[in-house]
């Protein structure tokens, strides 16, 4: 397994921090003796990259992130993004489609995100596009899943509604967080290969204070954990991202504290 730092940055100015958050979230790892499965954490043992990134030259950004992408999905068997914001996702995510659409595999995607980032994307996708560009790209809409959304623009709303976008509110993952775990491993197993995107805010802000966009009424660490550690173990688990930490914020220390051992769990 192979964890890569990508420190991107798309927010239009509101996400300044996250590109920090990659070396803060290995920095942390070093408290970590061994994961909950009682795998052994060592951070100097980790076969770690960083993908350079301007952040003022976003076409170049997204071109970067996209190629290195691609070649790491031929490279390794699995791979933990650590961001940057959530524009990083789009272009690991299409190049995660597009390589294994040469085999002619079928993609699943599940978000863990206190919003959709659904919004009319602009030609290089901010942090509340992302996830429009890449379904107008051609990644299929009936093979993701959003978990965790509580907060949606109406043109958001109108999306998921007229594309048939499967959605996991709070109330019904905390009134059956089992069943709901179960729902997206047999959602997931029925594709070829799966990736899982993480926004830090997708819990609740008492957890995870320091993000762009922290929304109360969210998942418990103990909550995401739970699901991590029951996804990861699916066959066709290939890669992950960590994104929109930011040690800049009020409560940096816990919050990249948290997706170290978020990291931890997924390796």
């Amino acid at each position: 397994m192979q964890v890569i730092k990508v420190p991107g940055i798309n927010g239009l100015g509101k996400t300044v921090g996250c590109e920090k958050a990659g070396n803060k979230v290995i920095s942390a790892l070093s408290d970590i003796r061994a994961n909950e499965s009682g795998k052994k954490i060592e951070k100097e043992g980790l076969d770690l990259e960083e993908i350079h990134l301007d952040n003022s030259n976003l076409e170049l950004t997204n071109k970067l992130i996209y190629e290195n992408s691609f070649e790491g999905f031929g490279r390794q068997d699995k791979i933990i993004f650590l961001g940057g914001d959530h524009s990083i996702s789009y272009s690991i995510v299409k190049a995660f489609k597009d390589y294994f659409d040469e085999d002619g595999k079928k993609p699943f995607l599940a978000v863990f995100d206190a919003h959709p980032d659904l919004m009319p994307a602009l030609k290089e996708p901010t942090h509340e596009e992302w996830l429009r560009k890449l379904i107008e790209d051609g990644f299929p809409r009936e093979n993701i899943i959003l978990v965790s959304v509580r907060n949606s623009y109406e043109d958001e709303l109108n999306f998921i509604r007229e594309n048939g976008i499967a959605v996991v509110d709070m109330k019904t993952l905390n009134e059956d967080v089992e069943g709901v775990c179960d729902m997206i491993m047999e959602k997931a197993r029925s594709a070829d290969e799966f990736y899982i995107s993480v926004d830090i805010d997708c819990l609740d802000s008492a957890y995870a204070p320091a993000t762009g966009y922290s929304e109360p009424g969210g998942m418990t660490t103990r909550q995401l954990i739970y699901m991590i550690q029951r996804l990861k173990l699916l066959k066709n688990f290939k890669a992950a991202d960590i994104v929109e930490v930011n040690p800049d914020k009020q409560g940096g220390e816990m919050t990249v504290k948290t997706a170290a051992k978020i990291l931890a769990e997924l390796i």
